[in-house]
Protein backbone atom coordinates (compact mmCIF):
# COMPACT_ATOMS: atom_id res chain seq x y z
CA UNK A 1 0.00 0.00 0.00
CA UNK A 2 1.01 3.27 -0.91
CA UNK A 3 2.12 5.75 2.30
CA UNK A 4 1.54 9.36 2.16
CA UNK A 5 3.83 11.18 4.32
CA UNK A 6 1.50 14.42 5.86
CA UNK A 7 3.61 17.29 7.08
CA UNK A 8 1.81 18.70 10.22
CA UNK A 9 0.90 21.90 10.22
CA UNK A 10 1.78 24.12 13.33
CA UNK A 11 0.18 27.57 12.10
CA UNK A 12 -2.84 28.43 9.50
CA UNK A 13 -3.17 31.89 7.75
CA UNK A 14 -6.32 33.51 7.96
CA UNK A 15 -6.70 35.31 4.94
CA UNK A 16 -9.08 38.14 5.82
CA UNK A 17 -10.64 40.39 3.32
CA UNK A 18 -8.26 42.36 1.61
CA UNK A 19 -4.63 42.65 0.62
CA UNK A 20 -5.12 46.73 0.16
CA UNK A 21 -3.69 48.65 3.05
CA UNK A 22 -6.23 51.48 2.51
CA UNK A 23 -8.83 48.91 2.59
CA UNK A 24 -7.32 47.17 5.47
CA UNK A 25 -7.43 50.59 7.34
CA UNK A 26 -11.05 51.09 6.58
CA UNK A 27 -12.26 47.73 7.84
CA UNK A 28 -10.44 48.17 10.93
CA UNK A 29 -12.19 51.51 11.87
CA UNK A 30 -15.64 50.14 11.01
CA UNK A 31 -15.12 46.85 12.76
CA UNK A 32 -13.68 48.38 15.72
CA UNK A 33 -16.51 50.65 16.33
CA UNK A 34 -18.94 47.95 15.81
CA UNK A 35 -16.84 45.54 17.88
CA UNK A 36 -16.71 48.12 20.78
CA UNK A 37 -20.27 49.31 20.69
CA UNK A 38 -21.34 45.67 20.92
CA UNK A 39 -19.44 45.23 24.00
CA UNK A 40 -20.25 48.07 25.69
CA UNK A 41 -24.15 47.11 24.82
CA UNK A 42 -24.59 43.91 26.12
CA UNK A 43 -22.10 44.51 28.96
CA UNK A 44 -24.46 47.39 29.82
CA UNK A 45 -27.48 45.00 30.12
CA UNK A 46 -25.58 42.47 32.03
CA UNK A 47 -24.90 45.41 34.72
CA UNK A 48 -28.43 47.24 34.47
CA UNK A 49 -29.83 43.24 35.15
CA UNK A 50 -27.11 42.64 37.94
CA UNK A 51 -27.77 46.28 39.40
CA UNK A 52 -31.62 46.86 38.97
CA UNK A 53 -33.96 44.69 41.48
CA UNK A 54 -36.96 45.53 39.03
CA UNK A 55 -35.39 43.64 36.05
CA UNK A 56 -34.99 40.28 37.75
CA UNK A 57 -37.81 38.82 35.61
CA UNK A 58 -37.15 35.66 33.41
CA UNK A 59 -37.12 37.92 30.37
CA UNK A 60 -34.46 40.15 31.57
CA UNK A 61 -32.51 36.98 33.42
CA UNK A 62 -32.43 35.21 29.88
CA UNK A 63 -31.42 38.80 28.17
CA UNK A 64 -28.52 39.29 30.54
CA UNK A 65 -27.32 35.17 30.12
CA UNK A 66 -28.04 36.10 26.29
CA UNK A 67 -25.61 39.11 26.43
CA UNK A 68 -22.83 37.12 27.95
CA UNK A 69 -23.14 34.86 25.35
CA UNK A 70 -22.63 37.15 23.07
CA UNK A 71 -19.24 39.07 24.62
CA UNK A 72 -17.95 35.69 24.64
CA UNK A 73 -19.24 35.49 21.35
CA UNK A 74 -17.52 38.20 19.72
CA UNK A 75 -14.03 38.26 21.99
CA UNK A 76 -13.56 34.60 20.52
CA UNK A 77 -13.41 35.87 16.50
CA UNK A 78 -12.94 40.00 16.73
CA UNK A 79 -9.61 40.56 18.19
CA UNK A 80 -7.87 38.88 16.54
CA UNK A 81 -9.53 39.54 13.10
CA UNK A 82 -8.70 43.53 14.55
CA UNK A 83 -5.11 42.08 14.86
CA UNK A 84 -4.68 41.12 11.66
CA UNK A 85 -6.16 43.74 9.81
CA UNK A 86 -3.12 45.60 10.86
CA UNK A 87 -1.03 43.01 10.44
CA UNK A 88 1.10 41.49 7.61
CA UNK A 89 1.48 38.27 8.92
CA UNK A 90 -2.47 37.35 9.13
CA UNK A 91 -1.31 34.04 11.27
CA UNK A 92 -3.16 31.87 14.06
CA UNK A 93 -1.69 28.83 16.02
CA UNK A 94 -2.77 25.23 15.58
CA UNK A 95 -4.30 25.11 18.81
CA UNK A 96 -5.50 29.04 18.62
CA UNK A 97 -7.68 28.00 15.74
CA UNK A 98 -8.81 24.75 17.39
CA UNK A 99 -9.59 27.00 20.83
CA UNK A 100 -10.95 29.73 18.47
CA UNK A 101 -13.46 27.50 16.71
CA UNK A 102 -14.07 25.60 20.14
CA UNK A 103 -15.53 28.81 21.54
CA UNK A 104 -17.32 30.40 18.94
CA UNK A 105 -19.31 26.51 18.31
CA UNK A 106 -20.31 26.43 21.37
CA UNK A 107 -21.19 30.35 21.78
CA UNK A 108 -22.97 30.04 18.71
CA UNK A 109 -25.27 26.63 20.01
CA UNK A 110 -26.05 27.88 22.74
CA UNK A 111 -27.26 31.23 21.38
CA UNK A 112 -29.96 29.00 19.29
CA UNK A 113 -31.15 27.42 22.35
CA UNK A 114 -31.38 30.82 23.94
CA UNK A 115 -33.07 32.57 21.56
CA UNK A 116 -36.00 29.86 21.37
CA UNK A 117 -35.88 30.23 25.12
CA UNK A 118 -36.37 33.81 25.11
CA UNK A 119 -39.23 33.41 22.74
CA UNK A 120 -41.01 30.76 24.62
CA UNK A 121 -40.66 33.32 27.78
CA UNK A 122 -42.65 35.83 25.88
CA UNK A 123 -45.07 33.20 24.48
CA UNK A 124 -46.07 32.96 28.15
CA UNK A 125 -45.90 36.36 28.98
CA UNK A 126 -48.42 36.77 26.13
CA UNK A 127 -50.35 33.88 25.65
CA UNK A 128 -50.52 32.30 29.18
CA UNK A 129 -50.28 35.51 31.64
CA UNK A 130 -52.18 33.82 34.46
CA UNK A 131 -50.08 30.63 34.68
CA UNK A 132 -46.80 32.65 33.84
CA UNK A 133 -45.41 32.39 36.89
CA UNK A 134 -45.72 28.90 37.50
CA UNK A 135 -44.49 27.87 33.99
CA UNK A 136 -41.44 30.45 34.09
CA UNK A 137 -40.07 29.67 37.75
CA UNK A 138 -36.37 30.20 38.79
CA UNK A 139 -35.53 26.77 38.31
CA UNK A 140 -36.99 26.31 35.09
CA UNK A 141 -35.18 29.57 34.10
CA UNK A 142 -32.18 28.46 35.09
CA UNK A 143 -32.19 24.62 33.81
CA UNK A 144 -33.15 26.40 30.23
CA UNK A 145 -29.78 28.48 30.37
CA UNK A 146 -27.57 25.73 31.69
CA UNK A 147 -29.48 23.67 28.92
CA UNK A 148 -27.96 26.11 26.43
CA UNK A 149 -24.51 26.05 27.69
CA UNK A 150 -24.42 22.69 28.24
CA UNK A 151 -25.48 21.62 24.70
CA UNK A 152 -23.04 24.42 23.21
CA UNK A 153 -20.31 22.63 24.66
CA UNK A 154 -20.85 19.27 23.51
CA UNK A 155 -21.58 20.99 20.22
CA UNK A 156 -18.31 22.25 20.48
CA UNK A 157 -16.31 19.90 21.85
CA UNK A 158 -17.41 17.32 19.33
CA UNK A 159 -17.03 19.21 16.01
CA UNK A 160 -13.95 20.63 17.22
CA UNK A 161 -12.41 16.96 17.98
CA UNK A 162 -13.28 15.71 14.36
CA UNK A 163 -11.80 18.56 11.93
CA UNK A 164 -8.23 18.89 13.99
CA UNK A 165 -8.18 14.84 14.09
CA UNK A 166 -7.81 15.43 10.18
CA UNK A 167 -4.66 15.39 8.46
CA UNK A 168 -3.84 19.22 6.67
CA UNK A 169 -0.78 19.08 4.25
CA UNK A 170 -2.10 21.01 0.71
CA UNK A 171 -1.95 24.43 2.35
CA UNK A 172 -2.63 26.18 5.64
CA UNK A 173 -4.57 29.48 4.24
CA UNK A 174 -7.60 29.32 5.64
CA UNK A 175 -10.05 31.40 3.28
CA UNK A 176 -12.30 33.87 5.91
CA UNK A 177 -11.01 36.15 9.00
CA UNK A 178 -11.71 32.99 11.18
CA UNK A 179 -11.10 29.44 11.99
CA UNK A 180 -14.43 27.55 10.78
CA UNK A 181 -15.62 24.20 10.23
CA UNK A 182 -15.83 24.85 6.04
CA UNK A 183 -12.95 26.61 5.14
CA UNK A 184 -10.90 23.90 7.49
CA UNK A 185 -12.14 20.56 5.65
CA UNK A 186 -11.03 22.63 2.19
CA UNK A 187 -7.34 22.14 3.68
CA UNK A 188 -7.76 18.34 4.43
CA UNK A 189 -6.31 15.74 2.30
CA UNK A 190 -8.17 13.46 2.94
CA UNK A 191 -12.23 12.23 2.94
CA UNK A 192 -14.09 14.42 4.59
CA UNK A 193 -17.77 13.06 4.21
CA UNK A 194 -18.03 11.85 7.81
CA UNK A 195 -17.17 14.85 8.83
CA UNK A 196 -19.53 16.61 6.69
CA UNK A 197 -22.38 14.34 7.63
CA UNK A 198 -21.49 15.07 11.26
CA UNK A 199 -21.27 18.83 10.23
CA UNK A 200 -25.02 18.34 8.66
CA UNK A 201 -26.46 15.86 11.77
CA UNK A 202 -25.34 18.89 14.07
CA UNK A 203 -26.71 21.36 12.21
CA UNK A 204 -30.00 19.87 11.65
CA UNK A 205 -29.94 18.99 15.43
CA UNK A 206 -29.04 22.94 16.70
CA UNK A 207 -30.78 25.17 14.48
CA UNK A 208 -33.95 23.72 13.36
CA UNK A 209 -35.56 22.94 16.03
CA UNK A 210 -34.91 26.21 18.23
CA UNK A 211 -35.63 27.75 15.28
CA UNK A 212 -39.40 26.48 14.87
CA UNK A 213 -39.78 26.73 18.22
CA UNK A 214 -39.23 30.58 17.89
CA UNK A 215 -40.94 31.14 15.12
CA UNK A 216 -44.33 28.83 16.52
CA UNK A 217 -43.85 31.16 19.69
CA UNK A 218 -43.88 34.44 17.94
CA UNK A 219 -46.40 33.21 15.60
CA UNK A 220 -48.50 32.52 18.38
CA UNK A 221 -47.93 36.16 20.16
CA UNK A 222 -49.34 38.10 17.24
CA UNK A 223 -52.03 35.93 16.61
CA UNK A 224 -53.03 36.49 20.29
CA UNK A 225 -52.83 40.01 20.11
CA UNK A 226 -54.45 40.20 16.80
CA UNK A 227 -57.15 38.63 18.95
CA UNK A 228 -57.22 39.89 22.32
CA UNK A 229 -55.42 43.62 22.22
CA UNK A 230 -56.60 46.84 20.91
CA UNK A 231 -55.00 49.02 17.32
CA UNK A 232 -52.53 50.83 19.64
CA UNK A 233 -51.23 47.85 21.21
CA UNK A 234 -51.38 45.90 18.83
CA UNK A 235 -49.31 47.86 16.56
CA UNK A 236 -46.85 48.23 19.63
CA UNK A 237 -46.44 44.70 19.51
CA UNK A 238 -46.14 43.88 16.17
CA UNK A 239 -43.30 46.45 16.12
CA UNK A 240 -41.40 44.42 18.61
CA UNK A 241 -42.06 40.67 17.54
CA UNK A 242 -40.81 42.07 14.04
CA UNK A 243 -37.69 43.72 15.08
CA UNK A 244 -37.09 40.00 17.41
CA UNK A 245 -38.06 37.64 14.10
CA UNK A 246 -36.24 39.94 12.11
CA UNK A 247 -32.43 39.16 14.15
CA UNK A 248 -33.48 35.61 14.55
CA UNK A 249 -33.67 35.07 11.40
CA UNK A 250 -30.76 37.32 10.19
CA UNK A 251 -28.89 34.73 12.53
CA UNK A 252 -30.48 31.74 11.92
CA UNK A 253 -30.52 32.01 7.88
CA UNK A 254 -26.82 33.00 7.72
CA UNK A 255 -26.01 29.89 10.00
CA UNK A 256 -28.61 27.04 8.05
CA UNK A 257 -27.02 28.27 4.76
CA UNK A 258 -23.55 28.49 5.87
CA UNK A 259 -23.18 25.16 7.69
CA UNK A 260 -25.88 23.19 5.57
CA UNK A 261 -25.14 23.65 2.21
CA UNK A 262 -22.87 21.17 -0.21
CA UNK A 263 -19.35 21.90 0.24
CA UNK A 264 -19.09 21.92 -3.56
CA UNK A 265 -20.76 25.35 -3.53
CA UNK A 266 -18.88 26.93 -1.31
CA UNK A 267 -17.66 30.38 -2.07
CA UNK A 268 -14.88 32.83 -0.93
CA UNK A 269 -16.88 36.16 -1.08
CA UNK A 270 -20.38 34.04 0.45
CA UNK A 271 -18.64 32.64 3.43
CA UNK A 272 -17.36 35.79 4.03
CA UNK A 273 -20.81 37.91 3.76
CA UNK A 274 -22.35 34.92 5.23
CA UNK A 275 -19.72 35.05 8.48
CA UNK A 276 -20.10 38.98 9.02
CA UNK A 277 -23.93 38.54 9.19
CA UNK A 278 -23.36 36.22 12.31
CA UNK A 279 -20.64 37.11 13.21
CA UNK A 280 -20.55 40.88 13.41
CA UNK A 281 -23.94 41.99 12.55
CA UNK A 282 -26.55 40.17 14.36
CA UNK A 283 -24.49 40.51 17.72
CA UNK A 284 -24.81 44.53 17.28
CA UNK A 285 -28.26 44.55 16.19
CA UNK A 286 -29.48 41.83 19.48
CA UNK A 287 -29.01 44.47 21.98
CA UNK A 288 -31.02 47.58 20.15
CA UNK A 289 -33.64 45.08 18.83
CA UNK A 290 -33.76 43.16 22.27
CA UNK A 291 -33.51 45.71 25.18
CA UNK A 292 -32.41 49.24 24.58
CA UNK A 293 -35.47 50.57 23.35
CA UNK A 294 -37.52 48.47 26.08
CA UNK A 295 -38.97 51.21 28.47
CA UNK A 296 -38.89 49.29 31.53
CA UNK A 297 -35.13 49.21 30.47
CA UNK A 298 -34.86 52.71 30.01
CA UNK A 299 -36.52 53.42 32.99
CA UNK A 300 -34.18 50.96 35.05
CA UNK A 301 -31.41 53.03 33.74
CA UNK A 302 -32.97 56.40 35.11
CA UNK A 303 -33.55 55.34 38.61
CA UNK A 304 -29.74 53.44 38.97
CA UNK A 305 -28.80 56.72 37.37
CA UNK A 306 -30.57 58.53 40.35
CA UNK A 307 -29.54 56.57 43.03
CA UNK A 308 -25.88 56.94 41.85
CA UNK A 309 -26.19 60.76 41.65
CA UNK A 310 -28.13 60.77 45.42
CA UNK A 311 -24.44 58.63 46.45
Amino acid sequence: MERRNFTRVHEFILVGFSDVLQVQYVLFTVFLCTFNISLLAHMFIILLYTFSPNLHTPMYFFLANFSLIEICYLSSTCPKMLINLLSHKKTITFYGCALQMCILLLMGSAECYMLAAMAYDRYNAICNPLLYNNIMKRVTCIMFVIGSWFAGTIVGILQTSLIFSLPFCNSNRINNFYCDIPPLMSLACTKTQFNQIMMLITTLIIIPGPCILTVLSYGNIIWTIVKHHSAGTRKKAFSTCTSHMMVASLFYGSTSIMYLRPRSSYGMNEEKFLSLIYIIIAPLLNPFMYSLRNNYVKNAFKKLIGKIKIR
